[in-house]
């Protein structure tokens, strides 16, 4: 991926994405701050006789050259006990005797091609998968009172955070595998999922969860589950498989998709991997159930699926085991719930789009919502999620408290340079997951005072009848009142506390026909701009919903009643 970093301003702000570890205090680690930073990967090991057998594997699988060359890895390196230990596994003496094939996917599921130091570790998903296309997943175990940190819950961090020419080491205690096994062989090789392996196999999905992806570049080409342990389903009052075609099966033809039973089991199957990590920061996921969702909510370190407030009650969601999630599969990972569950019927939610939140800046993760006043530029050709007209970059704009651009929610802001045609025009977004139902479309922005554009909302190409303005700022601090009679001209305060740059402008209502994803575009109608346009959120919320309260957090995560 070709990058473009220079440093500028912003806003700061601190996101949890799940309970962040504090990975720094782990008494079983040995720090060493760094080496001869001259020396690279290679290098490094060669003068250290403990890694001689993974010296040994660099070089029989032609890494050796490759792991000395410029750039930015990180690089788990299993120490020569490790190394015994998993010859010994196999059943064989030399690592001659493995077949090059495993010994080239051992190799490569060890090396991130970024540098990623323990301090970035959170209990979950590195964000950079390995050069093998597995993500790694680090967390921490306590053994006789010492505390370390674990990757893939297999192996421990015994010396971390090496500094080499080329990147950074971290030892290891235990060869890492290569999850080669699919979602269906790992549900059925689980004695705790035999209710749901037999569930899978009556509905048609086991031999769906048991397909190899089809493009193993892609995230949509995977899936991610939520299985149930048989616990689970006898507390339900759920003992065998007659019970759950009982219970759910009401044409009595659990391959028929329309069958109760084939929308329980598909209503578990969430297109695309996604890792605890990603579910965290996701406000509904479609599943592979026709048109239903399910909600999320991150409560501290746990989260819930589906729990809302209805009618005023609160509907007490349910929980996904961390401990017994988060594993991954050959076509992709898998998850485990507390709770029996069934399709919930979905009423319109608010939907706030960081339109700034994209996996490809994610993954920068040297940049990405550190506060450093960092930016970032991609081509389309580099992102997803988003299309344009015109061949130039868009910037993501990483921010610091105080700054005259930190005031937008999570302190970063998408920023689109020139938006005029011939340079960058007809900027499409593809939307987080929208429940079917009527909702008022806010656009909130970072105002600039000239050369901006006068610009047309387009959701799923029907244009919404009012121009955003990006020359106009909000009005000063008012009262409540105030704000109701600015709410009516088409305005809102959308920030708590205010900031007196951003400011939020109502396009339109809109009636989104079914749920899932959707686009939303911007048409600029001006010539001669030449300054940065800045867009922070675009807001979806129910009609019958207050427009103005709850507000975003200034320069944080939060929602603030």
């Amino acid at each position: 991926m070709k990058r473009y970093l220079t440093n500028n301003r912003l806003i700061r702000i601190t996101f949890v994405v799940f309970l962040t570890i504090a990975f720094l205090n782990c008494t079983s680690e040995k720090f060493k701050e760094s080496t001869d930073e001259t020396v690279n990967i290679t290098d490094y090991i060669k003068q250290n006789n403990d890694y001689s057998l993974f010296l040994e594997m660099l070089e029989l699988t032609n890494y050796a050259s490759f792991m000395n060359t410029y750039g930015t890895y990180t690089l788990f390196l299993p120490n020569n006990d490790a190394i015994n230990k998993y010859l010994s596994d196999v059943g064989v003496t030399s690592l001659k005797d493995v077949p090059i094939k495993d010994l080239q996917d051992i190799v490569k599921l060890h090396i991130l091609d970024s540098k990623v130091n323990t301090t970035s570790f959170t209990d979950g998903k590195i964000i950079t998968p390995s050069e093998y296309g597995q993500f790694l997943i680090t967390g921490a175990a306590n053994s006789n009172g010492v505390t370390s940190i674990t990757v893939n819950r297999s192996a421990n961090i015994i010396a971390s955070n090496l500094e080499v020419g080329n990147g950074v080491i971290h030892v290891i205690d235990k060869v890492l595998r290569v999850a080669n096994k699919t979602l269906a062989e790992t549900i059925e090789a689980d004695p705790t999922l035999t209710i749901f392996t037999q569930a899978l196999k009556a509905t048609g999905w086991y031999d769906k969860l048991n397909q190899p992806v089809a493009d193993t570049k892609k995230i949509e080409s995977y899936l991610s589950v939520l299985a149930q342990t048989d616990d689970v389903f006898i507390s339900a009052g759920i003992n065998n498989l007659a019970d759950l075609k009982l219970k759910y099966s009401h044409l009595n033809n659990p391959l028929d998709v329309k069958d109760s039973l084939n929308l329980f089991v598909s209503y578990r199957i969430i297109p695309k991997l996604q890792y605890l990590a990603d579910l965290a920061i996701t406000q509904a996921v479609e599943t592979k159930a026709p048109l239903e969702v399910i909600s999320l909510k991150l409560n501290k370190d746990t989260l819930l699926l589906n729990q809302e407030i209805f009618n005023g009650i609160l509907e007490k969601g349910i929980v996904i085991k961390r401990i017994k999630s988060d594993v991954t599969a050959s076509n992709g990972v898998l998850h485990s719930v507390n709770k029996n569950f069934f399709i919930k019927k979905r009423l319109p939610a608010p939907v706030y789009f960081d339109v700034a939140d994209q996996p490809e800046f994610r993954k920068l993760t040297s940049i990405f919502r550190k506060h450093l006043g960092l930016t970032a530029s991609l081509l389309q050709s580099q992102i997803s999620d988003i299309t344009w007209v015109g061949a130039n970059a868009i910037t993501y704009l990483d921010g610091k408290a105080g700054t005259s651009t930190g005031g937008g929610w999570h302190g970063d802001l998408l920023e689109i340079f020139r938006f005029r045609t011939g340079y960058i025009q007809d900027v499409v977004f593809k939307t987080p997951v929208i429940i079917k139902g009527k909702y008022k479309v806010w656009v909130n922005y970072r105002a600039q005072g000239s050369k901006v554009p006068l610009v047309k909302v387009y959701f799923n190409d029907v244009a919404l009848p009012r121009l955003v303005n990006f020359l106009e700022y909000p009005t000063a601090t008012v009262t409540v009142q105030d704000e109701r009679v600015i709410e009516s001209l088409g305005y809102k305060h959308c920030m708590s506390p205010h900031d007196t740059n951003i400011n939020s402008r109502l396009v339109g209502v809109i009636d989104v026909p079914t749920t899932g994803r959707h686009s939303i575009k911007f048409e600029s109608l001006t010539t001669g701009t030449g300054a940065q346009t800045w867009i922070d959120v675009v807001e979806f919320r129910p009609i019958e919903m207050d427009q103005i309260f709850p507000k975003l957090q200034k320069g944080g995560d939060g929602i603030i009643p």
